[in-house]
């Protein structure tokens, strides 16, 4: 029955993180990904072939990597090493960089080629992590 809830919840981020504002920008081999969260959301994000930087213009976020949770007020930049999974409860309104080394300028391949396929069982735990109180 867990497996079940988890899918459902699962779903209804997917469909939460398409409401969000998202966008792409690229210049000389470097990609940033903007995304303004609304306050109270939780994004279950993934990990990534490489290191990237990742910056919190604005808000402030509880954050969980591979199990870590912390608090995080903008201004901040953080560095999400390869192979990291990670996620982000926002606290208020957000708005979040992910910046990658890259050469790809198509945002419709762009999590393609940085992102390393899923894993369910971390996504879960991610979520389960925020979803509880500081």
């Amino acid at each position: 029955m867990l497996a079940i809830s988890w899918q459902r919840r699962a779903l209804q981020l997917v469909r939460r993180e398409k409401k969000f504002m998202i966008h792409h920008h690229f210049s000389s081999g470097v990609y940033a990904k903007e995304t303004r969260i609304p306050a109270g959301h939780i994004l279950v994000q993934h990990a990534h072939k490489h290191d990237h930087l990742s910056i919190l213009a604005s808000g402030s976020v509880e954050m969980v990597v591979d199990g870590v949770k912390s608090v995080v007020e903008a201004p901040a930049c953080l560095t999400i090493a390869a192979g990291k999974h990670h996620g982000v409860k926002s606290l208020t309104d957000v708005v979040w960089y992910c910046v990658h080394a890259t050469d790809c300028t198509d945002e419709n391949e762009v999590d393609e080629v940085l992102i390393v396929p899923g894993d369910v069982d971390q996504a879960r735990n991610i979520a389960q992590c925020l979803s509880e109180g500081v």
